[in-house]
């Protein structure tokens, strides 16, 4: 069975995640499909793409499949990992990409919601990071993202608690674009790409790059860049990096030492 299902009309392109029994989650498979289909969707003329689950969802992705991560020794993030793959693709996309959210959000699954261009939500939605809850280290250009678009103490507070954040908070934050009701939201969501499809695709696929290039303008010096990830070797080095993995997989709560 498909992991995702597509669907491009009025040159509105909508990729569905399809994947309920285990929370739409974003295993390398699933990635692996959505960038093919976001390749295929590209030639048939595509202005917006949309990202969604299934009318009536209580999850939107459950983010990052923990059955995927790898044990200690190695960064549970790097360059070339299928998660980050995905959220770069997205973030360069030459045209909107709009999550439509219905149902909660968690870890990985945030990243890639907030890597989109306009963020859509109802009642359903909320937004919880996860790394914390079973010991991983978020990478650089993960957080310096959330930074960016929700604030430091925002951002420390979701990724400190590792608890939902509701709609209205999330709203409240700057998570989301619009909070609309739940039987809104579809035509709500169509509406607006409607409207970006008539406007010029060269002028908006400029000004996203150029917005894309103004956000991650932050300088680090090569000494800074080496501490950080000095930092974050230090946690996937870790038993509670193990730990939490395992605690995961044995659907248990982890006990964390802080070794």
């Amino acid at each position: 069975m498909a992991l995702i299902t597509t669907q491009l009309q009025d040159n509105i392109g909508t990729i569905t995640f399809n994947n309920p029994k285990h929370r739409n989650v974003l295993s390398s498979a699933a990635i692996s499909e959505m960038i093919q289909a976001i390749a295929a969707l590209q030639k048939g003329k595509m202005r917006v793409l949309i990202l969604r689950a299934p009318k009536g969802s209580k999850v939107w992705s459950a983010g990052h499949d923990v059955h995927e991560l790898p044990m200690p020794g190695r960064d549970p993030l790097a360059y070339n990992d299928p998660l980050v793959t995905i959220l770069r693709s997205i973030q360069s996309l030459p045209i909107p990409v709009i999550a439509m959210l219905e149902g909660s959000v968690w870890g990985g699954a945030c990243d890639l919601a907030l890597s989109c261009d306009i963020l859509i939500g109802c009642q359903s939605s909320s937004f919880c990071m996860t790394p914390a809850k079973i010991g991983v280290p978020y990478n650089v250009s993960g957080i310096l993202h959330f930074i960016n678009i929700m604030g430091v103490n925002f951002a420390k507070e979701m990724f400190f608690t590792a608890e939902p954040l509701s709609a209205e908070q999330a709203a409240k934050a700057g998570l989301l674009n619009h909070l609309v009701d739940v039987e809104s939201l579809e035509d709500f969501t169509y509406e607006m790409a409607a409207k970006i499809t008539r406007n010029s695709p060269l002028s908006i696929g400029v000004i996203k790059e150029q917005i894309r290039l103004l956000a991650s303008a932050h300088p680090l010096s090569p000494l800074t860049f080496e501490r950080i990830q000095g930092l974050r070797r230090t946690v996937y080095d870790s038993k509670d990096y193990g730990e939490g993995i395992t605690a995961f997989l044995e659907k248990r709560t982890p006990v964390f030492t802080g070794e």
